[in-house]
């Protein structure tokens, strides 16, 4: 009886049941497993992108770091160099006052022996002695006087300060007069010779 009981128990339908529970089963737990395994990979993915921002976030603040040093160091630069701008400007004369200085001394000897001289031929020869020295001081400075008269007229060094009837027909378009004397500077036209034009 037992085993007739089994044998109804283990009927072809039975095992057909038992055998799709079973199949049942397997995929649900094949599941978990890959529900597992992504959770995992998500994680580990999570870590490495962590890790990438950090490095990034890091390269950033360097980045940040060297171009707030850069900054910093071209702002200290512009102030350094303006400052010896200024300094430059205020003693570039320098050379040129140290050594007008002895023809300054020379113009206040002079100015006191005018005021006892009774020679003034003497007083004469004085001052165009001081005015040498200060021609000669200036002209080892770079300083040279432009010849202008008798000259053609040269929008480039002359000021054409009038035109007046030429006394001959070879002063036309020429200078006859100089009012105001120029001057190069090592070649370099510093001040225009105002001059009358023959026309």
């Amino acid at each position: 009886m037992k085993k007739n009981k089994m044998e109804e128990n283990n009927t072809p339908e039975k095992q057909e049941s038992n055998e799709l529970q079973e199949e049942d089963k397997i995929p649900e737990e094949t599941g978990q497993i890959d529900l597992e395994e992504t959770d995992e990979t998500i994680s580990e993915s999570k870590e490495g992108t962590d890790t990438e921002e950090e490095k990034l976030k890091a390269e950033v603040a360097e980045w940040q770091n060297k171009h707030l040093r850069l900054y910093a160091e071209f702002d200290n630069f512009k102030r350094r160099t303006s400052k010896e701008r200024l300094e430059l400007l205020q003693i570039a004369g320098k050379d040129v006052i140290v050594d007008l200085l002895p023809v300054l001394d020379d113009f206040e000897r002079a100015q006191k022996s005018m005021e006892t001289a009774s020679d003034i031929e003497a007083v004469k020869e004085g001052v165009k002695l001081v005015h040498h020295k200060l021609k000669n001081t200036l002209a080892g400075k770079g300083l040279k006087e432009m010849d202008s008269k008798g000259k053609e007229f040269d929008a480039e060094v002359h000021e054409g300060i009038t035109n007046i009837p030429a006394p001959t027909s070879d002063l036309k378009g020429k200078v006859i007069d100089e009012l105001e004397k120029g001057y190069y500077l090592n070649d370099k036209v510093i001040r225009f010779a105002k001059v009358i034009i023959g026309s």
